[in-house]
């Protein structure tokens, strides 16, 4: 795995994005998965937006291929989620949670410390280098530096992310899989097996969180709409820790496109077919391969890319993707595909028809 670059400075939000603001009941936010509320993976609902005639048509999931057309490129991320949150204790016995973020060479790993359910279960940002934590089963994790560079001699300021070293007994994976356990928010009140979080094509280890755009796909449906037409194709991109609190940018992350998907993705477009992308990670990845003038390009490594109105978006034409939360990054990036207004009338659309929020929640699909 290539060195990642040293982080960007962090981005803003742009201005015009503050007025695409809401607010979001508690009701709305998807505490559990569809197949807990009797649904079966392909039986969420799915909102269908047009920015051409600015139509919304409300669906599920699995009637999706009604408004695909034979020749519809989907690009996929088939990275898979990790077990990727584990108990630690401090010297003094506190509790803590130690999230894994993202692998970077050398066995290093980016990490997020969180408190435990019992001390209220959000960031600790106390944590201090040098500090070497006990992990379950018998590893160990050592606080080296604090990931972002414009944290990197600031004094007392908290740090979210840290570079740390692991010491465990296992390999990672084998470790994660016996003493891990799957990233879980407030919203979701229960824990949940790791299958849970898993589309059905996943087949690389890598993700802190689930790339969950993709997660209402079943066997079935995806024979379905390859039989009528529709192609598919892979890129690999894992996933960091999602827990903005303060709505920063997203970190670096690694990511893989290779030769074929960077062909299709062409083909499609010199055809003058769309290329859809099956969830904000696809687009950050093929957005960092992207020329302006829409070619794409193999690549592996790492991107600090974050795709805004401000730097448009140029190798794909349509975002199946969840709903996001006011002020994210995210919408961000939706507003570069989509625009503001767009945005607004299907938000306050879902809002009206109470779609469900999050990894576990209601699609949005966004067509030319």
């Amino acid at each position: 795995m290539p060195a990642p670059h040293p982080p960007a400075p962090a981005e803003t939000l742009p201005e015009t994005l503050t007025g695409l603001d809401f607010h979001l009941p508690p009701e709305l936010e998807a505490g559990q998965p569809p197949e807990a509320r009797g649904l079966a993976r392909d039986q969420v609902r799915l909102m269908v937006s047009y920015r051409h005639n600015r139509r919304i048509f409300h669906t599920r999931f699995n009637q999706i291929a009604c408004f695909l057309r034979p020749g519809d490129l989907l690009v996929i991320n088939t990275s898979a989620t990790l077990n990727a949150a584990v108990n630690a204790r401090r010297a003094g016995g506190m509790p803590l949670e130690v999230r894994l973020s993202t692998r970077l060479p050398a066995g290093l790993w980016s990490l997020e410390l969180r408190r435990s359910a019992a001390e209220g279960a959000g960031p600790f940002s106390q944590g201090q280098a040098g500090e070497t934590l006990q992990l379950e089963g018998g590893g160990e994790v050592t606080l080296l530096t604090p990931y972002r560079q414009d944290q990197r001699g600031a004094g007392d300021a908290p740090v979210r992310l840290w570079i740390a070293a692991l010491e465990l007994p296992l390999p990672v994976e084998e470790y994660l899989e016996q003493h891990g356990f799957p990233i879980r928010y407030p919203y979701v009140h229960q824990d949940w097996p790791n299958s849970y979080y898993q589309t059905v094509y996943a087949n690389e280890p890598g993700s802190a969180e689930m790339p969950s755009a993709g997660r209402a796909f079943t066997p079935e449906l995806i024979t379905q709409l390859v039989a009528g037409g529709v192609q598919f194709a892979p890129l690999v991109l894992h996933t960091g820790v999602a827990s903005l609190e303060a709505h920063e940018p997203p970190y670096e992350e690694y990511y893989r496109v290779p030769a074929d998907t960077a062909r299709a993705v062409h083909a499609a477009r010199q055809a003058g077919k769309r290329v859809i992308a099956v969830g904000t990670t696809v687009v950050r990845a093929l957005e960092t391969v992207a020329a302006a003038d829409g070619s794409v390009h193999p690549g592996e490594g790492w991107t600090g890319q974050v795709v805004t109105p401000r730097s448009g978006i140029h190798s794909l034409d349509g975002l199946l993707t969840g709903l996001h939360e006011p002020r994210s990054s995210h919408l961000a990036m939706l507003a570069a595909l989509a625009g503001e207004e767009h945005l607004r009338r299907t938000y306050a659309a879902a809002l009206k028809e109470g779609y469900l929020w999050h990894e576990f929640g209601d699609l949005h699909l966004i067509l030319p």
